[in-house]
């Protein structure tokens, strides 16, 4: 038990004086910019599947005549 609690104290001193921080306004532009490519990467899957859908459908129309 004891060295779970030593690991945990090492560790906090690890983040608190070893770790470079992203200051909060780089951050906050980061995590908007992370948000709006992920918007744009879902939009374009979600036409990519709805064009292979619509063009699935269509053959399997015109095998099934």
């Amino acid at each position: 038990m004891a060295g779970i609690v030593n690991y945990i104290k090492e560790s906090f001193e690890e983040l608190k004086n070893n770790v470079t921080w992203t200051p909060w306004a780089e951050a906050q532009r980061l995590t908007v910019l992370v948000a709006v490519f992920s918007i744009i990467f879902s939009l374009g899957i979600w036409g990519v599947d709805t064009v292979f859908s619509k063009v699935i459908t269509l053959y399997f129309d015109w095998i099934n005549g």
